[in-house]
């Protein structure tokens, strides 16, 4: 069960009328927050998804060398083409992560006004 906390009249300063007290202030949508928060999470999660995806292609590059130095007669998948997809996916988040802390740049530059 909520209780919930009753402001007095008295308690209040002799300014604030009293309907103040009881109303809450809702925040506006700020479309210029909406978009800086958002390019700050784009370029956290390409950051973070290019770091896991070159420790994936370092990993399929140890399997590639261990399958080249391997005996011939074991079947082992070709880690060469998904070292070759951990590389291409880790170039287009890293661009990401360039191209979006350019705009966030861009963005947050205040321009004077002649």
């Amino acid at each position: 069960m909520k209780t919930h906390k009753i402001t007095h009249q008295s308690s209040l300063p002799s300014n604030t009328p009293n309907k103040l007290a009881l109303r809450r202030t809702r925040k506006r949508f700020s479309p210029k927050v909406f978009i800086d928060r958002t390019i700050e999470t784009t370029a956290i999660i390409s950051l973070l998804l290019t770091g896991f995806l070159g420790v994936g292609a370092v990993g399929c590059w140890g399997m590639e060398i261990i399958n080249t130095n391997a005996n011939p007669n074991i079947i082992i998948s070709d880690w060469k083409q998904q070292k070759n997809i951990c590389l291409g996916a880790m170039l287009v988040c890293f661009s990401t992560f360039l191209g979006s802390s350019l705009v966030g740049a861009s963005f947050s530059i205040q321009r004077d006004k002649f």
